[in-house]
């Protein structure tokens, strides 16, 4: 069996859903449990949310098979498919799981209108998705009135039909930090007074309607407290994940889930001029002592991070040395002389952010803990 262990505390989700509802007090929680819950097993993480003091009121998913996955362990509250479906096929499959549906193409609105409709029919249903900025997925301003008008006259739709957009700077904390964090601010501004010019006059005006809104993601549940509407969609916060580039998930308010570690499998002595790993790209520059930890990108951890990337070995923080190879990584322990084979080490976790390993990385901490592969054995703690 391989040293390396991914801890998953699930007493921390439960601490980072309390700190996003204290924040969004009046707003519905629909949980963004994609990609395996980040990365820490999407049934733990599901069944913990479902059964919090304040449980959360809906879970979005980007694909069928992890709505089948939670529909299997009991969850009955909504699910949402947050790209919607790619295929007419989908369809029945989706009214047999009683899936909600983000609606954000033209495409998606012609496989409904070709659907049967009986009175047996379960009904779908639907956010629809405005393109406020992003420019990924979504209708533009123009496009919206004919989409919403399309939707409501199909019978086999719910007549509820949620209003929806995402944010693609909205990771400031304040307008008083930096340049790049007004200039972000201004663009969630923006994409802010899209979205209520369009509910205004081609939603509310045109249709008389005043549907169920979402616009937050775990950015601006931080930041921009105006785009709080009746939903708010929280990701990253809830596995104790930061937003913000600096800035830690614990140094806003938020609890490490997720606790990466292995073991030494090897210490020994090298000499100054020896070089150490692939491409020898270390180069002792005295005698001194390495360890080998059994962690590579195998598991997960990232290849590319450098030299002085931090680790804590027994507790005690040192640096990576050398090359990350697939089974393994070396680190220093020049300053560690009493550490031995069965060290432990810890990649990332509640005393070392994965945020800092993310920066060396030159990535971000959702990549980080998403890319943990299944060779890593996961072990949960605080109880589902």
């Amino acid at each position: 069996m391989r040293a390396a262990l991914a801890e998953i505390n699930l007493s921390a989700v439960r601490h980072n859903l309390a700190v996003v509802q204290a924040k969004a007090p009046g707003s519905r929680i629909l949980a963004i449990v994609k990609a395996d819950g980040y990365g820490h097993g999407l049934e733990a993480i599901a069944q913990t949310l479902a059964r919090a003091t304040r449980p959360v009121d809906a879970f979005g998913v980007a694909s069928i098979d992890d709505a089948v996955r939670l529909r299997t362990i009991g969850i009955t509250r909504r699910i949402v498919l947050l790209s919607g479906f790619d295929e007419i096929a989908d369809l029945v499959a989706i009214q047999q799981l009683a899936l909600d549906c983000v609606i954000h193409h033209e495409s998606q609105i012609s496989m409904l209108e070709h659907l049967p409709c009986t009175t047996n029919t379960r009904q779908i249903q639907t956010w629809l998705k405005l393109d406020s900025g992003m420019r990924r997925l979504g209708f533009f301003a123009d496009q919206f009135p004919l989409a919403l008008q399309r939707l409501r006259a199909l019978p086999q739709i719910g007549k509820e039909i949620m209003l929806m957009s995402h944010f693609a700077q909205a990771d400031a904390i304040g307008l008083k930090e930096s340049a790049s964090e007004r200039i972000a601010n201004l663009h969630t501004e923006t994409q802010i007074n899209c979205f209520d010019q369009v509910v205004a006059t081609t939603v509310t005006a045109a249709f008389g309607l005043k549907g169920p809104q979402s616009l937050a993601n775990s950015g601006a549940i931080l930041s921009a407290p105006l785009s709080h509407r009746q939903w708010i969609r929280p990701g990253g916060v809830l596995y104790g994940l930061s937003t913000h580039d600096q800035h830690t998930g614990s140094e806003l308010g938020f609890v490490p889930v997720m606790r990466l570690s292995t073991r030494l499998v090897s210490v020994k002595t090298i000499q100054a001029g020896d070089a150490v790993g692939y491409g020898g790209s270390f180069v002792a520059p005295c005698t001194m002592r390495i360890g080998i930890a059994a962690i590579g990108y195998g598991d997960g951890y990232p290849r590319h991070v450098a030299t002085d990337t931090p680790v804590h070995v027994a507790g005690v923080p040192t640096r990576i040395i050398g090359r990350v190879s697939m089974d393994l990584l070396t680190v220093d322990l020049s300053n560690l002389p009493h550490i031995d084979v069965g060290a432990e080490v810890v990649l990332w976790g509640e005393e070392l952010p994965v945020e800092i390993v993310a920066r060396a990385a030159e990535t971000i901490s959702y990549e980080l803990t998403c890319g943990v592969t299944k060779r890593v054995r996961f072990s949960y703690s605080g109880e589902v």
